[in-house]
């Protein structure tokens, strides 16, 4: 059996405490909590001895430089949850010291960045895995299954002809922090449409042309930093699943604001010939690790709530009797496979320790940066942007 991970956990604020820590902490038989990244502890144990407790921070070493951390030649994998503009050098300086790299996203600030650090891991033989946690959302798992349906099934959406994912957010004032700032990486877009545009690659790949409308709508803080995106992926027809119409297009249209939802959150609307999906809500694992009094409870077989999605926010269905365009069934879709970001952890472990292919490539998120680039040429110059072939070697 091999030994744990030993692993350094890079910022303390809410990527590292609610993300990375608490499972580090959970899968003892996969890592160790050899260190964490701190500036300026308060106390020995600092944050993390102040968020899970005494014994969290026992044999954990507090670092204050990023010199000091690379400098630790027991230091196998280093998880970069530092502010986004910082991504891009961390994980360089990381992977030239020999270490294995997990980057919170955006990855990087531009394309050509998230290249250049995928060489760099391919030449140092390094593993380099993005933090694309939410392929494990409760909702996510769901919406994948149902589209999986054939088309002979009475709840099958049909051939689809129009996909909408929204992650929305209210506040009407700044947060306060780095993330108000115009810096490389920030704004709502590189914040939230990072997790839309992953979910659509791994349903239906790259598009052939997008359209972005990107702003700030709040009009306080810097007027260039954005807090609004609707950005729609083109693409050709779909293959279509069976006997009935087939559209000539699909779009996939991704939306995100930090002001104007108050109400219940609209998470996916699908449309196809034989239905519509309508999904309220999130995945509940963000709240729950913001709470979590001990990171064992998110692999605690006992503990039946971590990662259920309750029943009031299950998906619905709308869909027509077969051979009828008139009579509509309503159903319930549920999402009763769990949420689970550990697995992203669990593939982390297997991808450094026996060579197994990265669930989430490295590539893929890279494509995430270019299609956000592209979306933000598109907004700038107020028209449809081509979306060249993939380059990745």
């Amino acid at each position: 059996m091999s030994s744990p991970i030993k692993t350094c956990v890079l910022g303390v604020g809410l990527a590292g405490l609610t993300f990375h820590v608490p499972f580090v902490l959970a899968l003892p038989k996969l890592f160790t909590l050899h260190a964490v990244l701190e500036r300026k502890p308060q106390s020995p144990g600092g944050k993390l001895e102040a968020r899970f407790g005494p014994n969290a921070s026992n044999g954990v070493t507090i670092y204050n430089t990023l010199e000091a951390v690379l400098a630790d030649k027991e230091i196998e994998l280093i998880i970069v949850g530092t502010p986004s503009e910082t991504h891009y050098a961390i994980a360089k300086s990381c992977l030239e010291a020999g270490k294995h790299v997990l980057v919170d996203k955006p990855v990087t600030a531009t394309y050509a960045e998230a290249v250049e650090l995928g060489a760099l891991a391919k030449a140092k033989n390094r593993v380099l895995y993005p933090y694309q946690n939410r392929r494990w959302d409760s909702d996510f798992i769901a919406l994948k299954a149902l589209l999986d349906l054939p088309a002979s099934d009475p709840k099958s959406l049909g051939n689809l002809f129009e996909f909408e994912s929204r992650f929305d957010r209210f506040r009407s004032t700044l947060k306060g922090t780095w993330k108000d700032l115009l810096l490389p990486a920030n704004g709502l877009t590189y914040d939230l449409a990072t997790h839309l545009m992953d979910q659509t690659l791994v349903l239906w790949g790259r598009p052939s042309k997008i359209t972005a409308q990107i702003e700030n709508i709040r009009g306080i803080g810097s007027k260039e930093l954005d807090d609004h995106f609707t950005i729609t992926f083109h693409y050709p027809a779909l293959p279509t699943k069976g006997a009935g119409v087939a559209p000539t297009s699909f779009t996939v249209v991704h939306r995100g604001t930090s002001i104007s939802v108050r109400s219940s959150q609209v998470r996916y609307i699908v449309r196809g010939t034989q239905g519509t999906y309508t999904k309220f809500g999130v995945d509940v694992q963000e709240d729950q690790l913001k709470a979590i009094g001990s990171p064992a409870d998110i692999v605690d077989s006992s503990n039946t709530s971590y990662g259920q999605e309750p029943e009031e926010i299950f998906g619905t269905l709308e869909n027509f009797e077969l051979g009828s365009e008139t009579n509509v069934v309503r159903s319930i879709w549920p999402s009763t496979a769990k949420g689970d970001y550990a697995s992203l952890f669990k593939d982390v472990a297997a991808t450094i320790r026996e060579g197994k292919t990265q669930a989430v490539k490295w590539k893929e998120s890279a494509e995430v940066i270019e299609l956000i680039e592209l979306s933000k040429q598109s907004a700038r110059e107020g028209r449809t942007i081509e979306v060249p072939p993939s380059t990745w070697a």
